[in-house]
């Protein structure tokens, strides 16, 4: 194990080296003591930070999952009562076809997880190391830069009583039992809690109700993983304990601002977002963001009803030719009335969702056809000039 996690070893012993000579720098006392501890926390946080691209895909693949519901249903439907082999294989089929549509897939909100599970054993070793490698019996002379003396201190150093390279079962001391099951508690709760955020508070109505054998798994992984942590906790050394604390704790954080900020679409989560802006909007004399996407609709289906459900396309100016004269079909006055029945669609929809008046709209609307014709007539006109001057 060791000789397949040295380079992993390695690196968390540079890491947290590294942080704790930062600390002396800044002025935290040097030798055993809570700089050690804060280094711990500092890992943590430079592990979270490179895979923050992973919780952006697990973001993304939650959405997918939820958008691909009501598909999922009809899928489930289809293939209902059916449980013939080759029933199965297509309905699996046909699933990750649907999968490989939306861009996602159910075991990417684990990304996060898994990635971090070789660092969460490198520390763990690491830390299982440090009384042979502070005895001088570990047989290497350090890990990477974790030196004897090093070792030593990380070995000293202590959360609430408790050494940082005990745990609950290689320690008789009642200071280190009682921390254990603290971190042990606190570990498990915010384990929960962050996948109760991602499969309960920002998820549809559709995916909550959905029988889809995926969803069921995440809730139930959401019972399973606190519970594994709660009972292998009792191996795992305080030291290591505060960095999957810390790391809870920071889904938690990160979660709450996606979920807050980016619901997903029919979630109680996007109910509550919109009541926020709703209310902001309020305040400030705007409408609400669901009487905007009603005007924004109508706006459209007026402009839909008036082309024919077709864009009107600008009529293209017939240019002059080098000989001179004007092509006898030209029609600027037709190519304006059709670019200004363009214009005013879409200038009816852009106004109304900014809360303006039909009265308003219409007075906007003649300024700039009365100006658009101005400007019209004035290039017409120069342009009769500079042809009677040749």
């Amino acid at each position: 194990m060791d000789t397949l996690l040295w380079p992993l070893k390695v690196a968390v012993a540079w890491v947290m080296v590294t942080i704790h000579k930062a600390l002396v720098l800044i002025g935290f006392p040097d030798g055993p003591g809570v700089a050690w501890v804060l280094s711990i926390i500092g890992l943590t946080i430079v592990v979270r930070l490179l895979i923050m691209p992973l919780f952006v895909k697990q973001i993304r693949a939650s959405r997918g999952m939820q958008l691909l519901q009501p598909e999922m249903q009809a899928l489930q439907a289809k293939y209902k009562g059916k449980k013939d082999p080759e029933s199965r294989q297509r309905m699996n089929e046909e699933m990750m076809a649907l999968y490989r549509k939306h861009g996602t897939n159910p075991m990417a909100s684990c990304l996060p997880l898994l990635v971090q599970m070789p660092i969460f054993f490198a520390l763990f070793r690491v830390l299982a190391s440090l009384g042979a490698v502070a005895t001088g019996n570990y047989g290497r002379p350090s890990i990477g830069p974790l030196t004897m003396e090093l070792a030593k201190q990380v070995q000293a150093s202590s959360v609430f009583g408790a050494s940082l390279s005990s745990s609950f079962m290689n320690s008789s001391v009642t200071q280190v039992k009682i921390v254990t099951v603290a971190m042990i508690i606190i570990m498990s709760v915010t384990q929960w809690y962050t996948m109760a955020q991602l499969s309960m508070k920002n998820m549809s109505t559709e995916s909550l109700n959905s029988d889809n054998p995926m969803i069921r798994s995440q809730r139930m992984m959401m019972y399973v993983m606190p519970v594994i942590f709660a009972v292998s906790g009792v191996n795992f050394q305080i030291g290591v304990l505060v960095y999957w604390v810390v790391s809870n704790l920071w889904t938690m954080g990160q979660q709450f601002f996606t979920i807050r900020n980016m619901p997903a679409p029919g979630s109680e989560a996007e109910k509550r977002y919109r009541a926020r802006v709703n209310a902001k909007r309020a305040r400030k004399g705007l409408p609400s963001l669901e009487e905007e996407e009603r005007a924004e609709a109508a706006a459209k289906a007026e402009a839909e009803g008036r082309t024919g459900g077709q864009r009107v396309q600008p009529v293209r100016k017939n240019r002059q030719k080098k000989s001179g004269g004007q092509n006898s079909d030209a029609r600027p006055d037709v190519e304006q009335d059709a670019t200004d029945e363009v214009t005013d669609s879409e200038d009816s929809a852009s106004s109304k969702s900014h809360g303006l008046s039909d009265e308003e709209i219409a007075r906007r609307r003649y300024e700039r056809r009365a100006r658009q014709r101005r400007e019209a007539a004035a290039r017409r006109k120069a342009q009769a000039k500079k042809k009677r001057n040749r």
